[in-house]
């Protein structure tokens, strides 16, 4: 493996890059957008994200859904900038407004703060970039249709069944939404009724030179998935008329990964960016459409209780990013772990055994993770994980009415934090304040909590 060039080395060498267009093809049934990035001095880019739309109107000429196609521009440039992190960053082809300058480089700075992290990269969000516009604002007509209905992106894990079964009452105007469509997501979808063309399946193609200059040793790491989604998510709401955008985003995104710092791996995820994002389109996209996490009122812990009452969704979901693409448990990664802990809380072991295909919890080869994710070791997996409190609630949970302990909770009845937790009561009935769901789909995540309500279904 070679061993990757250094930030500083690769910056001098590498001083500018540039968002020189985003084009458009339109025909009856798909929206396509071609990206042209340019790293002076080592190459030029061309991703793709294409979409299929409601009809066979053309789009291109509506000013918003032309905004919408350059922010995932302004997204996707985030993935070749990393490779050697130029500080000049010209936008060719749109004019930004100072305050949207600082919407961007917030986004990158903190969405990359996983990046920075885990390749000793010392900056600020000052001087980390000079982003800059030298493109005209292009003029275009008004979208023209009313809205309606709800979008839902779906990945395949619990927190998307959660928020199908929250929806179930609006499934004649709801839409499931997947990009790049895996195993787990076409799945998900397909349990909760959604075949055809009640999913909109959307694809992103990477340049697959970033894969070349990664084996060179360019710099690699994680960047803010998440926020790409947001804009994609939107254009789709756009070319389908759709009103709401549900993500399945729970409170815990917003706790950080790296103890004491703001390093987090879920920014993206977060009610900060949530706001943000919503702000952004708000003031430089459109008002029409709302896009929210309809979990952000719940905890993991919530979740999870409102999942382990859904037994029919308990065979099919998946949450592994090893072995999503297959539709399998690795078992042997941090989120494989933490699902099963969180699961733990209201379900068997024989239940949780026949879910993963394993018996996680008595593999002692998974206790380094087990202390990551509980807080005895100070920082958490990078991975989409729940709080450490929230972990330490489920394990007491698990405890406080089994007899039968296994292994890592064995070793876990040791540590201060039992002493800490092993009382613990949780109301799982309380709704967190901080969010940013509409007064009409509230009920509907209270009747998921209080029990079966007419029409909700609960298995």
């Amino acid at each position: 493996m070679v061993k990757s060039m250094k930030f500083t080395e690769l910056r001098q060498q590498y001083t500018k890059m540039i968002y020189h267009s985003f084009h458009i093809d339109e025909d009856d049934q798909l929206f396509r957008i071609t990206f042209h990035f340019e790293i002076c001095g080592l190459t030029s880019f061309y991703p793709t994200t294409t979409i299929p739309k409601i009809d066979h109107h053309q789009y291109h000429q509506y000013q918003e859904v032309v905004n919408t196609a350059f922010s995932i521009g302004m997204v996707e440039l985030i993935s070749y900038w990393k490779t050697c992190c130029p500080y000049d960053v010209e936008i060719a082809c749109n004019h930004l407004t100072q305050s949207q300058i600082a919407f961007w480089k917030k986004l990158y700075f903190h969405g990359l703060g996983e990046f920075f992290y885990t390749n000793h990269i010392e900056v600020n969000m000052n001087d980390f970039m000079n982003l800059h516009s030298t493109g005209d604002t292009p003029c275009l007509v008004a979208y023209p249709f009313s809205v309606s209905g709800n979008l839902i992106p779906v990945g395949g894990g619990k927190d998307s069944f959660v928020s199908l079964a929250i929806l179930k009452p609006f499934f004649e105007e709801n839409h499931t939404f997947i990009i790049n469509p895996i195993k787990s997501a076409l799945e998900s979808s397909k349990a909760a009724g959604y075949v055809g063309e009640k999913m909109i399946l959307a694809k992103r193609c990477l340049d697959s030179q970033i894969m070349d200059l990664n084996k060179q040793g360019f710099l690699n790491g994680h960047t803010p998935f998440s926020a790409m989604a947001a804009f994609t998510s939107l254009l789709a709401a756009l070319l389908n008329h759709k009103k709401y955008i549900c993500l399945s985003n729970e409170s815990s995104a917003n706790e950080s990964t790296v103890k004491d710092s703001k390093v987090n791996h879920q920014y993206s995820k977060s009610f900060e960016f949530e706001m943000d994002f919503s702000n952004y389109v708000a003031n430089y996209i459109t008002k029409d459409i709302h896009y929210f996490s309809l979990l952000r009122p719940l905890s993991e812990l919530q979740i999870a209780y409102i999942f382990s009452k859904h037994p029919s969704f308990h065979p099919v979901f998946r949450s592994c990013n090893v072995g999503q693409k297959e539709g399998v448990w690795c078992g042997h990664c941090a989120k494989c772990l933490f699902v099963c802990i969180l699961l733990s809380a209201f379900l068997s072991l024989e239940q949780l055994n026949t879910i993963f295909g394993r018996d996680m919890l008595n593999d002692p080869s998974l206790l380094n993770l087990f202390e990551q994710l509980t807080g005895i070791q100070d920082n958490k997996p990078f991975e989409c994980v729940g709080t450490r409190e929230e972990v330490n609630q489920a394990i007491c949970l698990f405890l406080q009415r089994n007899k039968e302990v296994p292994l890592l909770y064995q070793n876990y009845k040791n540590t201060i934090y039992y002493e800490y937790y092993k009382d613990v009561k949780v109301d799982l009935q309380r709704l967190e304040y901080e969010h940013h769901v509409p007064k009409l789909f509230i009920e509907y995540i209270q009747q998921e909590l209080y029990g079966s309500k007419e029409g909700v279904n609960n298995d």
